[in-house]
């Protein structure tokens, strides 16, 4: 597929796909034309990336892991870096848990304040 098919199954623009490629996380075959080809896989690669960046992990991080990704074959220092992401994002779900429970209950002040007409609670 060309490179403006993958942007659109993928949501990604095509600079981030050229960015990708640049950074060696993805890579294409050139036509003889010179246009990007990309074969199917590409497309969970490419939603794999984008998860990655996501969960705030690093392009060059990125690049150490994709190999264990792909093959199932990882070195300890890799597991170590998977594992330290892991703790990561969990911190950050966390986090955003709280941050959900904190908006309930001022959505909860809100609703409340509006339909007594009496201002929200302090927090």
């Amino acid at each position: 597929m060309r490179i403006g098919e993958l942007a659109e199954r993928t949501g990604v623009s095509v600079r981030a796909l050229r960015y990708y490629e640049e950074q060696k996380l993805l890579a294409s075959e050139r036509s003889g034309s010179g246009q990007r080809r990309y074969d199917e896989k590409a497309v969970t690669r490419v939603k794999l990336i984008q998860q990655l960046y996501g969960a705030g992990i690093s392009s060059a991080s990125i690049l150490e892991m994709l190999p264990c990704v792909v093959t199932g074959v990882a070195a300890p220092e890799v597991m170590a870096k998977l594992i330290g992401h892991r703790s990561s994002v969990v911190r950050q779900i966390e986090e955003l848990q709280e941050t959900l429970l904190q908006l309930d209950r001022v959505i909860a002040g809100a609703t409340e304040a509006y339909a007594t007409g009496k201002p929200c609670p302090p927090q």
